[in-house]
């Protein structure tokens, strides 16, 4: 009877450190980095088939697809802009890998360069504080709430009824 009780207690124990290494490993998993693709996914055997001189827009479109955004100003550009970042839970989103394309076109639409910029060209901006700051005297509450009290019916334009 001494055995049996032993022998119980030690295979729970053993089910028990079982337990928690399991429940250890899993808690690991979930810290793990959750890795994402925005924007245009790079194939780089494609990005290297574009070249200046031989390809136009509809090749270029043919090949890689609509941009993700074009010029408004200035010469024709094509960018073409994708971003891998890596994620853990409950943090934000850390930038892991930054790619940007652009296609620059002449006039007649062909190919008259290709640039390709990195993560080293990224610049991160930190907002000061959380209210854009303006000209102009600072009214309180109460002046928002009532400010126009009074000024119903008043004076209309000069020389009107």
């Amino acid at each position: 009877m001494g055995q049996s009780k032993l022998l119980r207690g030690l295979v729970g124990k053993q089910t028990a450190k079982a337990a928690l290494l399991a429940g250890a490993v899993l808690a690991l998993g979930a810290c793990s980095s959750i890795r994402e693709s925005r924007g245009y996914v790079v194939d780089q055997v494609l990005l290297q088939s574009i070249q200046p001189g031989i390809d136009n827009q509809r090749s270029v479109e043919g090949t890689l697809g609509r941009p993700t955004f074009t010029s408004q100003y200035g010469e024709p550009t094509w960018y073409y802009v994708s971003s891998v970042t890596g994620r853990r839970p409950f943090v934000r989103p850390r930038i892991r890998t930054h790619n940007v394309l652009a296609i620059k076109f002449d006039d007649a639409g062909n190919v008259a360069a290709v640039d390709r910029r990195g993560i080293d060209q990224v610049v991160y901006l930190q907002p000061d504080g959380d209210k854009t700051p303006t000209l102009g005297r600072e009214r309180g509450f109460l002046e928002d709430l009532f400010g126009n009290i009074g000024q119903v019916g008043g004076a209309g334009p000069a020389g009107g009824q």
